[in-house]
Order: C-alpha cells, then structure tokens, then sequence
C-alpha cells in the first residue's frame, strides 16, 4: 500500500491458477496499483524456452525469454518479441520485438466511448448484473481476510515482497521497459 493519508490498500500483486486443462499448472501474475510509475493494461504471455540452444550465446542472456505481449491500455497494441540472429557467421542472437499500434485520427478515448454509449442507452460494453455480483463475491472475502497491508514508495512498482512471489517463474514485467 502506498501511505498517504490513507490506511487503504493500493496494491495487489497475485498469483493464480486457472482450473482448466488447458492451462494446468500455468502460474498467472496479476498486478495492480495506485501511483505506480506507468498506468497500462497488459498482458505477456512469456514462452517457455526451447529445449535446444539455438544461439551461442544462448546462456548469457537467459533474462529474455520470447513472448507475445497485449496492451489494452491507453492504446492498444500487441507486439511479439523474439531473439533473431544476428548477421554475420556466428551463431548470436539478440532480442528484438514487433510492435503493433493502430492509431485513428480522431477515435475516441475509451472514456469518451463508454460514455457515449450510456448516454443513448448501448450496454454492449458494461458488464451483466449478475458478472459484477459474482465478482464482488470474489473481492468481498479477498476484502475481509487478506494479507498485512505492506507500505510501498509512491511511484516505484510496489513493495519489495511483490518480487518474491514472482521469482520462481521470472520477474515482472513493467510496461515502460523496451526490449
């Protein structure tokens, strides 16, 4: 929590599981704060690395692994980002990524969007009744049995244990960061 002249919470990092198949055993990272440095909504999906080293120099640069990366917020954009080979005759790579961003001269905020549509009456966009009751279900016991609130510095990415709960798949990835 950062402490202002508040005792509320302002952070939450987890770590969930998604009971399905699918994606069984895939650990999911979710953070999520106020005055942390950038305000952006993503999603990395981070790709296991392969089992055969294709580089050389596959070992020195274990920090990046290839992944595909999802910015719903303030703009939308996807990027993939792999390492590539770098020209010559070694067999060295480098981490580059593809970013994607459409921007539309004069396309609403998401803002102003949302409220156009309340205003005539559109409720594509706004969630059921009945989802926003089963997610309050879901915060209501988050909200009434948690974790000690851990005071975090304004502007940094929150407290120091955040990392630790991350450390076993990787590290958080902050959305100013470029590859």
């Amino acid at each position: 929590m950062w402490r202002g002249n508040s005792d509320v919470e302002t952070y939450c990092a987890l770590r969930l599981f998604i009971d399905s198949w699918r994606w069984d055993g895939v650990p999911w990272y979710l953070r999520s704060g106020k005055y942390l440095p950038d305000t952006a909504t993503e999603i990395l999906v981070e790709l296991k690395a392969p089992p055969q080293k294709l580089f050389a120099d596959a070992a020195a640069d274990k920090d990046h692994a290839n992944y595909l990366r999802f910015r719903l917020s303030p703009n939308a954009a996807i990027a993939l980002a792999a390492r590539v080979k770098l020209a010559g005759q070694e067999f060295i790579g480098q981490q580059r990524e593809l970013y994607l961003l459409e921007e539309q001269a004069g396309e609403e905020t998401p803002y102003e969007r949302l409220l156009g549509d309340a205003m005539q009456g559109d409720g594509s966009l706004f969630t059921r009744e009945d989802a926003v009751e089963a997610a309050w279900a879901v915060v209501d016991r988050v909200l009434k049995r948690h974790p000690r609130v851990r005071p975090y510095k304004r502007g940094t990415w929150g407290p120091k244990q955040a990392d630790a709960l991350i450390a076993a798949s990787g590290k958080w990835h902050n959305p100013s960061e470029t590859v």
